[in-house]
């Protein structure tokens, strides 16, 4: 992943610079508790537990890649003024420096919410995959923290941002039985994804990833990993290679007509969909995978 972060010294001159222009900004974001959520999945939880009670907002633009985000330096300084900042460190350079140089008030690291740090050497978080929220369980403990930081930052509202936390978890505890229902006949099948994104999602339903290319979506396949993929899906009699949104699916499409199979698309859910939310895409995501992936037909 690219390093991007920016010079401590330089963040704290523009903090400086632009205090009042803070202050300004927090007075217009009136009517609850202000929320910065650093990228969509995180925006998409906040804004289901804060319900009407939060002032949610998103630090990454719709349709961009999170991991090469920049903050302007307006949104260094409102970072800094939000009452709660809602993020996953590792995952944004600019962020994680910006946090450091600039801290909120209060701040939810959803890597330490999830414990993702401790589920040993084999996770996909030590493999360097940030994508825990393609596993719906794993979004639970997040959904936990920010109702029980928003009722502290905001008790009067402690009962509703509970009860809009227990429906998003009953919703998302009912996704993770779909899909363990729906690829239960689909055990250590193969999964050919672009790039290694679906590492939590493979883990959690026990299939098997392999990426035509690695967690970088940026770098190129090497020829001997593209002969590679085209051997695994001879030999497993793959019938789809998945590519994603915002990555270009060029080559995933000229392998997959070399091979003569067909190509789906699995949304990895850095940005917001072009339709529904988090769940309904979760779902689309379900049905390309059970269309698509070679299952036991018994």
């Amino acid at each position: 992943m690219t390093d991007r972060l920016r010079p401590a010294a330089a963040l704290l001159a523009v903090a400086g610079l632009l205090g009042l222009a803070a202050c300004s900004a927090g007075e217009q974001l009136d009517g609850g508790p202000t929320v910065l959520a650093s990228f969509y999945p995180l925006v998409f939880v906040s804004e289901r537990v804060g319900g009407p009670d939060a002032q949610v907002q998103s630090l990454t633009p719709a349709g961009s890649d999170p991991h090469s985000l920049e903050l302007s330096p307006a949104q260094v300084v409102r970072l800094g003024e939000a009452d709660l900042v809602v993020y996953s460190s590792g995952l944004q350079a600019a962020v994680d420096d910006a946090i450091a140089t600039q801290p909120p008030a209060e701040v939810i690291d959803a890597v330490e919410a999830a414990r993702l740090d401790s589920a040993g050497d084999a996770s996909p978080f030590a493999d360097g995959d940030p994508h825990f929220w393609l596993d719906p369980t794993l979004l639970v403990p997040v959904a936990a923290s920010v109702a029980d930081q928003l009722a502290a930052t905001d008790p009067e509202n402690t009962a509703d941002y509970a009860e809009r936390a227990e429906e998003l978890v009953a919703e998302l505890e009912e996704l993770d039985r779909s899909y363990s229902a729906e690829l239960q006949a689909c055990p250590d099948a193969v999964l050919i994804t672009s790039h290694e994104a679906f590492g939590y999602l493979a883990e959690r339903y026990g299939l098997r990833q392999e990426g035509i290319a690695g967690i970088d979506p940026e770098v190129e396949p090497s020829p001997a990993r593209v002969r590679e993929v085209g051997e695994l899906v001879r030999d497993n009699d793959v019938r789809t290679l998945y590519f994603e949104t915002l990555t270009s699916p060029q080559v995933t499409q000229q392998l997959a007509e070399e091979l003569g199979v067909g190509t789906a698309v699995l949304d990895p859910l850095e940005s917001p969909p072009t339709q529904g939310d988090y769940l309904t895409a979760m779902a689309a995501n379900l049905e390309s995978l059970t269309e698509g992936l070679t299952c036991d037909a018994s």
